[in-house]
């Protein structure tokens, strides 16, 4: 039996699921969800991700790193933690550029946290020849403390769900997953205030919504949303910004996140699903098709502060690429390699233009107190203008 088959009968039964369960099922499905048996990665597969547009975004990443480090102490053993490795190549072009820098190398103890059995697999095969043999964990909390931490991740984020919420005339509503009258999964609102009620599988029954109530995010100052407004929240990355924040706090060090998504609260369904480099319905194929939500970065940060550490502005990717040097990279790639310099100013354009993924994708540092990471000093405003 298909997931699909399985979550029609499953509704059928229990009732319309809320949209972070759907999304959780389609990704994470032993049997069939998208990353534990078919995560396709690179040109070749459904998406591209920035350390496979050029070697230069996880070359410029290590060289951040290094600089961090440096400013933290130079501490060894430091945890070297990259989350959601993809394929490997992100943690590959690190360690190349740490090579600059042997003391660095020597002191780090390098983890992945991966829950895909496949991805491990690429992820070893990429880094058999690594000057740091990793690690691998399922969960951050697999990672040892006792010493200080920088952590990276890349398109993580947008991996943990969020929940949808409709501002209707009555009140909030959650969107969920249910059917319709020929039995296919359907979107639908289920209020979030009526007393709970069972014995009907419409999309309408007014039960609790099953993963906990959270509260819509406020809109920004002086706005209000009207009905039919669709706002998000995710207590998935809000929970992760509280741990890093915790463990900062507490064993020092900082975690670099970079993801597409937001800067401030605002309205909006970010809910989409990729296949083969299309998008595709979110509900049409569960398990084939990669699903995202935009990252909260607000959401993150106020998080991480309220565990005790520390954080510092939200940049675009193509400002913090630009701060660290990739255009003057590029061009010495290009003077190295004549024959490359149209590919090179493509990838360039690819990382930082504001059409590309300069704009939309957001860097967010969290630390702990007492440490200023390059780009990220406390002293500056947290959120881009």
């Amino acid at each position: 039996m298909s997931l699909l088959d399985r979550l029609r009968a499953q509704i059928a039964q229990d009732g319309p699921i809320s949209v972070p369960e759907y999304f959780t099922r389609c990704l994470h499905d032993p049997r069939d969800g998208y990353y534990a048996n078919r995560p396709a990665l690179g040109e070749g597969g459904d998406f591209v991700t920035a350390p496979g547009v050029s070697q230069m975004f996880g070359e410029l990443v290590g060289l951040w790193i290094l600089e961090t480090w440096d400013r933290m102490g130079r501490p060894s053993p430091v945890r070297l933690v990259e989350m959601g490795p993809g394929d490997g190549t992100l943690m590959s072009d690190v360690l190349r550029a740490a090579r600059l820098l042997p003391d660095f190398l020597a002191a780090a103890d390098a983890w992945l946290v991966e829950v895909s059995a496949p991805l491990r697999a690429a992820q070893a095969a990429r880094l058999a020849d690594a000057p740091v043999t990793p690690r691998w964990a399922g969960r951050l909390e697999e990672v040892p403390g006792g010493a200080p931490m920088i952590l990276y991740a890349n398109e993580l984020l947008d991996c943990l769900p969020a929940r949808q919420f409709v501002r209707t005339a009555d009140g909030w509503a959650e969107r969920m997953v249910g059917l319709d009258e020929a039995g296919n999964l359907a979107f639908g609102l289920k209020a979030l205030s009526a007393p709970a009620r069972r014995g009907s599988h419409a999309l309408a029954v007014p039960d609790a919504p099953s993963t906990g109530f959270a509260a819509p995010p406020p809109p920004r100052a002086g706005e209000e949303w009207p009905p039919g407004t669709l706002v998000e929240a995710s207590p998935a990355q809000a929970a992760l910004g509280n741990e890093l924040g915790h463990r900062l706090a507490a064993h020092g060090g900082a975690a670099l996140l970079i993801d597409y998504g937001r800067d401030a609260p605002e309205a909006g369904d970010t809910l989409q699903a990729i296949k083969a480099h299309q998008k595709v319905s979110p509900l049409a194929e569960p398990g084939q098709a990669d699903l995202t939500v935009w990252a909260d970065f607000p959401a993150v940060v106020q998080a991480a502060r309220e565990a005790g550490a520390q954080a510092g502005p939200i940049l675009r990717q193509g400002d913090f690429l630009r701060s660290l040097g990739i255009e003057a990279r590029t061009q010495a790639l290009a003077a190295a390699r004549p024959d490359q310099a149209d590919k090179l100013a493509r990838q360039l354009d690819r990382l930082t233009g504001g059409a590309q993924m300069g704009d939309l994708f957001k860097v967010a540092c969290l630390f702990s107190p007492g440490l200023a990471p390059p780009l990220f000093e406390p002293s500056v405003s947290s959120f881009v203008s």
